[in-house]
Order: structure tokens, then sequence, then C-alpha cells
């Protein structure tokens, strides 16, 4: 269903698990309907496009109203290469920049984060992306674990995680604040010698 990238099938040594110090643009990774490739300066248009929709933004720490300025500066950041070693990618479907995929790698482990344009919700691409994002960093980076957060409410994200197999961890009680208020996360995690890519 994926393509990983050349590194990885070429043999080439894996980056070392946990090393913080990378500056390195995110490869691009295609799936059967999308491809996941860095920023560019002219993605404004889109982000803007699905950003500023109030509803995409409802789980998720961003401006609202979300405004093209905040877009500018949002790619402005995205397109440079992270020294703390996140990797960000965006999300093409249709030739149309349509989300975001991060993973932010620590000692071994990374957190990955994912938003997806509203009219995409509910056909399954965001568990694509995400699974191809999981697969590089066990595969490629050599990571042993991965995690990642969601609001309880936001049923949608966690559904995506048990369909890739990620284990429910625990519920961290008032964990971050959006749009003014305290919200509960769920913690979901997959393990690189337990993960089995959804086929």
């Amino acid at each position: 269903m994926r393509s990983i990238p050349s590194s990885a099938r070429s043999g080439r040594r894996r980056r070392p698990a946990g090393d913080a110090a990378v500056t390195e643009r995110p490869p691009e990774i295609r799936t059967e309907r999308l491809l996941l490739r860095p920023f560019r300066a002219d993605d404004v248009d889109d982000v803007f496009s699905f950003s500023s929709d109030p509803e995409w933004g409802r789980y998720i720490e961003v401006p609202v109203p979300f405004s093209r300025r905040d877009a500018e500066e949002f790619v402005a950041g995205a397109v440079l290469p992270d020294v703390g070693g996140k990797l960000r990618w965006a999300i093409v479907h249709e030739a149309h920049v349509s989300g975001f995929l991060n993973l932010m790698p620590s000692a071994g482990a990374a957190e990955i984060g994912c938003g997806i344009a509203r009219p995409l919700w509910g056909k399954g691409l965001a568990t694509e992306g995400v699974a191809a994002v999981i697969e590089h960093g066990f595969q490629a980076l050599g990571l042993g674990r991965i995690y990642a957060y969601a609001v309880v409410d936001n049923e949608a994200s966690w559904r995506v995680m048990e369909k890739l197999g990620m284990q429910r961890e625990g519920i961290l009680r008032r964990r971050r604040m959006i749009r003014g208020e305290y919200v509960d996360d769920v913690l979901y995690e997959a393990l690189r010698d337990e993960w089995s890519p959804p086929s």
C-alpha cells in the first residue's frame, strides 16, 4: 500500500534511534492515494483553505479564526529543517495539500500528529498517511516506540489509532489547553517489535 523511501530500501545506514540533532527535510512517501512530501513556499493557499475551517481546528491548538497570515507563518516555519528533529510532511491528495503529518523523535521514541482537511474525513486517508509515517519511523529511523495523543472527545482520531493497532495506554487529564479550555487526552502507542502494517 505504501512505498518506503529509497534510503530505507537501499539498505543505507539507519539514523541512530533517538538522534535529536536531525536537521534534514523529510523524504517523500507515496501511498495508494496520497503523496507525503516536505512543505513548499507555494503551499500557503492550500493550507489556508483547509485550516480556516473552524471545525477543522476544533481539536488542534491553532488560532481561531485561522487567518491567511497564520497560514503564511505556518508554511514559512514548515519549509525549514527543524533543528530539534521534527519531521513535517504535507499531505497531498489529488494535487492539493490537504493536511499535515508530524513526527517528533526523541530518545528512541517519537510523537506522531496528523490533521487532514474536513472534506476528506471518513475516507480512511488519515489512517493511510499515519500508517506510512509509522512504518517510516520504525524501518528508516529505527525508532522503538511511536505514540500519539487525541482529545478524549475526538473519537474519529483515536479510532484511527485503533485501526492501526496502536494500544490505548491511558488518559492524561487536563493535558493541554484548546480554545481557552483544558482538555483531557487519550494516549496511544505502538512498539516496533509489535507493529504489523495494515494490509
